[in-house]
């Protein structure tokens, strides 16, 4: 689940991709009706492997047998697909596409931004417990399992800085580029080591978040999460 700004809370796939619902499937029963030309602008998301992501009701996920045998991912019922127009994670380009295709909320319904169904009535507003944890990681097609922070942005680390003695190479201007990641309580993480994982009392007075004793950055370049 990742927050998006202008959507709320939206589901993704493990890569960070988008997950989209189609007004003109029906979740009771599930069916699809996105076939042929359809499927090829709106991947069907299989039903294998699919697990829920932390703090969302596993028990919503379940699948849909498609008209081919397939077995397509539903949550809440509705089947899922995601855009293949979308380049990267955080893209949400297929939200309201044809007045029917909105960005999948964890619960299945349309992601906020998009809730302009009758049906949906606005009431998953508020709050959801699928907020990210203070640190958490996010696999990465390229670069495999990352670090985020709370809005899920990209966490880095200088090859510069050193872990001992905790020491930063990073002041001043760079602080501009490359704002640190401030203290996180050790029980707001996920999947984060916890040993070393200490606070960094800066020589410029500021508290920064340290893993494995490495002081850890954002980068102000990155303007949504997946970059």
């Amino acid at each position: 689940v990742w927050d998006s700004k202008e959507l709320g809370k939206v589901v993704t796939d493990s890569a960070g991709f988008t997950l989209y619902r189609f007004d003109k499937d029906t979740a009771s029963p599930p069916k699809s009706n996105c076939e042929g030309e359809c499927a090829k602008a709106w991947p069907v998301v299989s039903a294998g492997g699919a697990s829920a992501a932390p703090g969302t009701d596993a028990s919503l996920i379940g699948e849909v047998t498609r008209t081919d045998g397939t077995k397509q991912l539903t949550i809440g019922g509705w089947p899922m697909y995601r855009f293949a127009k979308d380049a990267k994670p955080g893209d949400a380009k297929g939200q309201g596409v044809g007045g029917t295709w909105f960005a999948a909320a964890p619960d299945g319904k349309k992601a906020q931004g998009g809730a302009g169904g009758a049906d949906d009535g606005g009431e998953e507003a508020g709050g959801e417990p699928a907020d990210l944890a203070g640190l958490s990681v996010r696999k990465d097609p390229k670069l495999g399992e990352i670090v985020v922070d709370k809005n899920g942005m990209t966490v880095y680390r200088f090859k510069k800085d050193s872990a001992w003695p905790m020491k930063t190479a990073c002041t001043g201007d760079c602080l501009k580029k490359w704002p640190v990641v401030a203290p996180v309580d050790k029980n707001d993480t996920e999947g984060i080591l916890k040993k070393g994982f200490v606070t960094f009392d800066r020589p410029d007075g500021i508290k920064q978040q340290t893993i494995d004793c490495w002081p850890i950055y954002t980068f102000s370049g990155d303007a949504k999460p997946g970059d």
